[in-house]
């Protein structure tokens, strides 16, 4: 009896048992589900909804795109961030990113149980369970670890709930896409591609196994894992071969493979993204303002600003990047030699004024006084921390620390030194400048934008923002006023002699008599001949005929935006226009007399490919063609026999490199036609060369900051020692590509050409100064 009771006291026992096991168990279950059913209503925190799933907030980029498809650079603030699509990722990228992160990605919906269920047991000791759908939820929705043991068990909750609606919202390609995308690997490289771009100078389909396994690497901690050779590599390349073995382990690679690349480097190719850095980066300093007035003027359709720095606009351009970088290693070759000699014949012995010339003490002062009150430093502390001029003044007397622009074996570089704020302002006052644009003068689309040496240290764009002193690159436009007024020939001669515009014609107030380059004259010569030699009375004949208004008409309507006053001495080139204008005007020589207006900005979409914006051509005709023509062949006169003849040899442009060292070069031997012009300033300021072929023209203009500082002599002060080097070396590069088609052909002549243009062809007894004058005294005012 008592044994019977025992029985059924026990069986009461683990009735109770199962009972409470089930109790707990379901009751462990409903208590998951209700407390996902609260994260999921938001209890432990807001949750993204269906339309912030299907568009989660990320900033990115807007991108500038040249026309032969490459990234010029980007704009942003924060986010350097330019997505891609699964189909732009190396399949290497992907194999890389599964065997480290998610081994069973493609088996599950968003959570992985059996590494949730090794997580638990193991307490995270053997690896985590994170998804990489769990981790693309934290990274675009929970970036914040949280404090607390709970706090974090229900960030983990929300996770699993988002990284579930995620895995139903997306497809596994565009889960991985968007994880690439989102993450920030470290120096400006926000996303993949910008991470590939940086660290490798490739596109995300481009990196190989190793690359790929670095950047996979850096998912761990990409602060930690910084692959820059000042902050971890030896770290990154050991996280980089664990990825290799976890490649191996889940047989994307073989055990050859692995052991090989273990043992290479990491092979960067840093290319860093910023505003101060890269390709075209005055070009992109005008961008920046022309898209800004862009989006005053266009809206979004619901009526808000677009955002240049966060919407992920592409911006289509007509900048060639190949033709781009061969402009700016041009000036780069250029440059640093010639600013060599000017250093040398600035020493404080041979010049103690240097680097100016000419200049008496107090007008040197007042420069020095002018410079100091427009420098930001100066506005800073005026309206910034309300200093007193005294105060200000006082400040530019004392050193302090600064990193300053240097030359360094032809490269621009950066050295620390201690120096007062004002002598840093005479030692940038001593280095020259330069601008240069080159354009297609038939489509008027713009190929190439130098605004200066180095955008970090000297940022005032000299190619559309600044103005100089065009001098003798202004006589074809008188000229071609003379063509296009009288119907002259450039064989057609006038008198190389001493020549005066009296006083009170055209409203000159006094006699207005110019003098040749040396004083010299050399009795009878052609246009052609006169244009080539830049024979400064012969032009101001032509000027007096054709009366300056009629220049300055014509000179507007070549597209010129500086105010020129109608006076004779312009015909010298006294007035100060802008590389981009010169180059838009004499565009207009090469298409048979048809100005067309530079085009720098083809189209603009946003984020999802819808055209904002697309250019409309403005021409507008102002030669005739036969004008226009004869214009181009007297100015083939100059790299024939005048100022740009070395164009045509070996050439002997001298330099000094490293103050002692005499060195010639830029062997040019061009054989095509080029139409060209040098122009050099008065006491050697300003040096120009704008050259021509049939479909490129392009405009190169140096010189320094102030007028007062230039070459003492015309030997490095002319077009021809400052300007025309970068040209030839530019075109030199441009030939050698041949898929760019740079053209080497004659310039097209119009049909029925009645102006004779070979000079050859001509007897002495057809061409007399009787005859010129009396086509001159035709032509009435």
């Amino acid at each position: 009896m008592a044994t019977a009771k025992k029985e059924t006291k026990k069986g009461q026992d683990f009735s109770s048992y199962i009972r409470w096991f089930w109790i707990l168990f379901l009751g462990g279950i409903l208590t998951i589900v209700f407390i996902f059913l609260l994260a999921s209503w938001g209890a432990f925190g807001e949750m993204p909804d269906h339309t912030v799933l299907e568009n989660p907030k990320t900033n990115l980029a807007t991108e500038i795109i040249s026309s032969d498809g490459k990234t010029l650079g980007k704009f942003y603030f924060n986010d350097n961030r330019t997505p891609v699509s699964y189909n732009d990722l190396s399949k290497n990228l992907v194999d890389a990113l599964i065997a480290t992160e998610d081994a069973r990605f493609h088996e599950h919906s968003g959570i992985d149980a059996r590494g949730t269920i090794r997580a638990a047991v193991y307490m995270g000791k053997n690896g985590g369970a994170s998804t990489i759908s769990q981790q693309l939820a934290k990274l675009l929705f929970h970036k914040r670890e949280k404090a607390n043991l709970v706090e974090k068990l229900s960030q983990k909750v929300r996770e699993w709930i988002i990284a579930i609606r995620l895995e139903r919202q997306y497809t596994k390609e565009e889960i991985i896409a968007q994880y690439f995308n989102i993450y920030d690997f470290g120096n400006n490289a926000d996303g993949i591609r910008s991470a590939s771009r940086i660290y490798f100078n490739k596109e995300p389909k481009e990196l190989n196994i190793k690359e790929s396994a670095m950047l996979v690497g850096m998912f761990k901690n990409s602060s930690l894992y910084n692959p820059r050779p000042e902050r971890n590599p030896v770290g990154v390349k050991n996280r980089r071969n664990v990825v290799l073995s976890q490649m191996y382990k889940y047989d994307f690679i073989t055990e050859k493979v692995k052991d090989s690349l273990k043992n290479t480097e990491l092979d960067l190719d840093y290319s860093p993204e910023s505003h101060r850095e890269g390709i075209a980066t005055y070009f992109r300093g005008y961008l920046d303002g022309f898209m800004k007035d862009w989006i005053k003027n266009n809206p979004k359709p619901d009526g808000t600003k677009w955002n240049l720095y966060n919407d992920g606009l592409k911006i289509y351009t007509t900048i060639d990047s190949r033709m781009q970088t061969y402009a700016e290693d041009a000036v780069q070759q250029h440059m640093p030699r010639l600013q060599a000699e000017f250093f040398h014949q600035n020493t404080p012995d041979r010049n103690p004024t240097a680097p100016f010339l000419d200049l008496e003490p107090e007008e040197e002062k007042a420069l020095m006084r002018r410079s100091m009150r427009q420098s930001e430093r100066w506005r800073h502390m005026k309206y910034d921390l309300k200093k007193s001029n005294e105060e200000i003044e006082e400040s530019f007397k004392k050193p302090i620390k600064m990193s300053v622009f240097k030359w360094v074996d032809g490269k621009p570089s950066e050295v620390d030194t201690l120096m007062k704020p004002m002598d840093s302002m005479r030692y940038y006052k001593s280095f020259l400048r330069t601008g240069m644009m080159s354009m297609d003068p038939q489509t008027g689309h713009v190929k190439a934008w130098v605004g200066g040496m180095n955008y970090r240290h000297f940022q005032y764009d000299m190619v559309k923002q600044g103005r100089r002193q065009v001098g003798s690159t202004f006589k074809p436009f008188v000229y071609a006023t003379a063509i296009d007024q009288l119907h002259f020939s450039p064989c057609d001669e006038l008198p190389d002699t001493p020549f005066c515009i009296e006083a009170g014609k055209f409203g000159n107030p006094e006699a207005w008599c110019p003098k040749n380059a040396g004083d010299s004259y050399g009795g009878i010569r052609t246009l052609k001949d006169a244009l080539a030699n830049s024979v400064n009375t012969i032009t101001a004949q032509l000027i007096d005929k054709v009366g300056p208004q009629t220049v300055v008409d014509l000179v507007k309507k070549l597209g010129v935006q500086s105010e020129i006053p109608a006076v004779p001495s312009i015909a010298l080139g006294t007035t100060d226009i802008s590389v981009y204008d010169m180059v838009g005007a004499y565009s207009t020589f090469a298409n048979q007399g048809v100005y067309t207006k530079p085009v720098m900005v083809l189209n603009i979409e946003d984020k999802n490919g819808t055209v904002l914006y697309q250019f409309t051509p403005e021409t507008r005709d102002v030669l005739n063609a036969e004008t226009a023509y004869v214009t181009v062949k007297l100015m083939e006169g100059v790299t024939q026999s005048g100022s740009g003849a070395r164009l045509r040899g070996k050439g002997r442009d001298a330099y000094r490199a490293d103050y002692k060292e005499i060195i010639t070069g830029y062997p040019y031997e061009f054989t095509n036609p080029i139409a060209g012009k040098t122009g050099t300033t008065q006491n050697q300021s300003d040096g120009w060369f704008m050259g021509m072929v049939p479909n490129l023209v392009t405009g190169v203009w140096v010189g320094a900051e102030d007028r007062a500082a230039h070459f003492k002599t015309i030997t490095y002060g002319q077009g021809a020692a400052m300007a025309l080097p970068i040209w030839g070396v530019y075109m030199k590069s441009c030939y050698a590509d041949k898929a760019l088609e740079i053209s080497k052909k004659d310039f097209v002549a119009p049909d029925n050409l009645s102006i004779n243009v070979d000079c050859s062809t001509v007897s002495d007894s057809e061409v007399t100064e009787d005859s010129t004058e009396d086509r001159l005294d035709e032509l009435e005012f």
